[in-house]
């Protein structure tokens, strides 16, 4: 449901971060990173550290993460010509030698995937890629919008598909991160209760989280429990048109388990509150909440699968989360946007500023903050 007020314009989620605070490296230890803790009700800024948020709860929350796991989603090939009838075509030799960077985005179905693919205009239907020494290839099967293509990929050994991806992709690190992905990153670009694989990026709100630290909160009365939103072009997306309004969200596959559910509705029936451990948390949890409501259900969310199209910004009344944890956004992104929206536009500025001022590290690998 979104409120009538003015509308939001792009240029109203501006704010200026050097470039030396987006860090490159995650720090070596997951709970070593600062946070800032924002009062909604007054707009007051602490600075914490993230070790500090199991005595910053009151005991009595439900913590909802997001348990997908980050697949190498970057694939590099080279075109190996078109399926056609006519020999000259699938010969050519710019068909033969041109190297292809391919980013997949989307799973449809195992052997099937939406990717974004570099150089685009040069790879019509029906043109295939190889990868490694051949034993994995994808045929272009059509083009869709955003400048996708639908890709299909087939063995050409007694490996599954899964198992060539995993081997031969590279960790999707943003773009921000200016250097080529190591192994490290494998370990270090997945949460640490990563279960189930499909996310083109990490849940980065979780990526602070330790087995000690998820301990320490358990043992203090908060309870703990997991959905699944396969991380995708919807979060990344940018914004193209000059207002808010204008902007139309790519689909995210989520899931939300009827365990999850009973005891989100469980926790709202008893008074206590939900923390949501990023924004793709919310987005899941405040999507299955409007899906009930637009079907006339008597139940605050909808468990099962679906897809998330819901684009939350200033006005959006949100149903289900209570606080958030969150890191650092890229200014007029979707994501600023959501926390924007959940917090006040001014008073998430301002503590952008505050961070900037203070030395926050920003982004995927940074710090965080918690919105309460």
């Amino acid at each position: 449901m979104l409120l009538h007020f003015r509308r939001v314009r792009l240029d109203d989620l501006n704010y200026d971060l050097p470039a030396a605070q987006i860090a490159q490296q995650p720090l070596e230890r997951r709970d070593a990173s600062r946070m800032l803790v924002l009062s909604r009700s007054t707009g007051g800024l602490e600075d914490r550290l993230f070790a500090d948020l199991p005595d910053l709860l009151r005991g009595n929350e439900l913590l909802v993460l997001n348990n997908t796991r980050v697949i190498p989603a970057r694939l590099f090939g080279r075109r190996a010509g078109v399926h056609s009838q006519q020999p000259s075509r699938a010969t050519r030799s710019e068909h033969l030698t041109g190297k292809v960077e391919v980013f997949l985005t989307r799973r449809l179905d195992p052997q099937t995937w939406e990717a974004l693919v570099r150089p685009g205009r040069k790879l019509p239907p029906g043109e295939r890629v190889l990868f490694g020494k051949g034993e994995l290839e994808a045929e272009v099967i059509s083009r869709a919008e955003l400048g996708l293509r639908t890709l299909r990929f087939v063995s050409r050994d007694t490996r599954g598909i899964s198992e060539h991806l995993e081997r031969l992709g590279h960790i999707p690190l943003p773009p921000y991160i200016h250097r080529a992905d190591e192994s490290a990153d494998r370990e270090r670009y997945q949460t640490v209760f990563a279960m189930r694989p499909g996310a083109i990026a990490a849940p980065t709100a979780g990526l602070h989280f330790t087995p000690e630290i998820l301990q320490t909160i358990r043992a203090r009365g908060p309870e703990i429990c997991e959905l699944t939103l396969e991380v995708g072009l919807g979060t990344f997306q940018p914004i193209h048109s000059e207002t808010l309004e204008g902007h139309v969200m790519h689909a995210e596959s989520y899931e939300i388990s009827p365990e999850t559910a009973e005891r989100i509705l469980e926790a709202r029936a008893a008074g206590r509150t939900i923390l949501a451990i990023g924004t793709t948390v919310v987005r899941a949890l405040e999507d299955a909440a409007s899906r009930a409501a637009d079907s006339g259900s008597r139940s605050l969310l909808l468990a099962g699968k679906a897809e998330a199209r819901l684009f939350i910004h200033p006005g959006f009344q949100f149903r289900v989360v209570d606080l958030l944890l969150t890191n650092f956004h890229l200014p007029r992104s979707t994501l600023l946007a959501l926390v924007c929206a959940f917090a006040g536009r001014e008073g998430v500025l301002a503590a952008y500023r505050h961070a900037v001022e203070a030395g926050y590290r920003f982004y995927s690998y940074g710090d965080c903050m918690l919105i309460r």
